[in-house]
């Protein structure tokens, strides 16, 4: 069997899993990158020299001959782009395509009711539906989007990104995090869409309350003088602090010293990787119900938290309970670290992939019961936090 990951580039989220996929398939395994990395996300630290793995096309290299790997593979997965050309002729012929995506309306699903997007949809997506056409949900919200154009029924799978694992002792963990007061994380961008005021208007609301903590953001953005700004206005300089960007591997390392990281994305989030970075680390995770990854991985009052998205109140009652119980924390960090040790890592959503390709091959795809390749089903984006809370049931 041979298997093909299409995607834009190639990244430390996505090595993991091609590592894993490589070692299980051996040269019929190849990963191909379609266009150089954004000037973003490399101030960000996330180019690397990935030109020694044996599995990497370049498709500007050698179009021809990628193509050709392609085209010849068994199975494509087609990883989120919107340029179709890359599989138009395995599409028309009926052969096995797995998409992975993120959600289709993260700016709002009223979008849907744009005629020519639903055409485009349609064509895209829709005219699959009795075809070898596979759908991976990389977020909790994607398949009630794609509900919504009625495309991939009773083909969508859990599914997300999958950082490297870097396992650890508990012993370890506990070391780490020995602490006199809690140590708070946050990392990202300082884009609107993740909402970093928000846990520094939580914080606020603990220090005028006169309990301790330390809160370190790391990061850069168009609102970083805003933040910075707050932070001064409310005399927070002390147990407040600004690293800039700073590398993954760097990042990983504030992980592991941090007690509490905060994920406060709205709907525009389609994953979060950095979650998965944070529970691997041990981390009592307090995340937004609105970002893609929450849902799927978080399971509220377990193995972390989930407060209502933008609701500051929300997520300052979640922070407080944290901060002033430790052992809570702890615990909380502790079912974390499992969650990603035995579920959801490279290594296991690797073994799955693989399996489900098989089992398409033989004409009897399967769900698996739960996390990666589990079915994704359609809970309503309006009941999502009713859901994770336990209020409401998916029918």
């Amino acid at each position: 069997m041979k298997v093909t990951f299409v995607s834009n580039y190639i990244n430390h989220h996505q090595v993991p899993l091609s590592n894993e996929l490589y070692r299980l398939l051996g040269e019929d395994y190849a990963f191909v990158q379609t266009e150089p990395m954004e000037e973003e996300r490399i101030k960000q630290g996330w180019a690397k020299d990935y030109s020694t793995l044996p599995y990497l096309r370049i498709y500007t290299d050698n179009p021809s001959e990628v193509q050709k790997e392609i085209d010849e593979s068994d199975v494509v997965i087609f990883d989120g782009l919107e340029d179709e050309s890359y599989i138009a002729d395995r599409l028309k012929e009926g052969r096995i395509v797995i998409r992975a995506w993120e959600r289709l309306y993260r700016e709002g699903q009223w979008k849907a009711i744009s005629p020519r997007g639903l055409i485009r949809k349609y064509h895209d997506h829709t005219r699959y539906s009795k075809a070898p056409v596979y759908l991976l949900c990389c977020g909790a919200y994607v398949a009630d989007d794609f509900e919504i154009i009625k495309a991939y029924r009773g083909k969508r799978y859990k599914w997300g990104y999958f950082p490297e694992f870097l396992p650890s002792e508990e012993s370890e963990r506990k070391e780490w995090k020995e602490h006199d007061i809690p140590h708070i994380l946050w990392a990202g961008r300082f884009l609107k869409l993740k909402h970093a005021m928000d846990a520094l208007e939580a914080l606020r609301v603990l220090k005028d309350e006169g309990l301790k903590f330390e809160m370190t953001l790391i990061g850069g953005g168009e609102c970083e003088e805003e933040l910075k700004e707050f932070v001064r206005v409310n005399a927070m300089e002390s147990c407040v602090h600004f690293t800039g960007f700073l590398s993954p591997e760097e990042v990983r390392e504030y992980m592991k010293r941090a007690n509490i990281y905060l994920f406060t994305s709205n709907f525009e989030e389609g994953w979060g990787a950095v979650i998965n970075e944070a529970m691997n680390s041990g981390c009592a995770v307090i995340a937004s119900h609105a970002t893609g990854a929450a849902p799927f991985l978080i399971r509220d009052g377990r193995n972390g938290l989930i407060y209502k998205s933008e609701d500051v109140k929300s997520l300052t009652d979640a922070l407080r309970g944290l901060v002033t119980d430790r052992d809570e924390c702890r615990r909380m960090g502790e079912a974390a670290y499992q969650t990603i040790a035995t579920e959801w890592n490279p290594e296991v959503a690797a073994k799955r992939l693989y399996n489900l390709c098989e089992l398409i091959m033989s004409g009897a795809p399967a769900f698996e019961a739960d996390g990666p390749i589990s079915e994704a089903k359609v809970i309503p984006e309006k009941k999502m936090y009713e859901y994770v809370k336990g209020e409401w049931q998916c029918p």
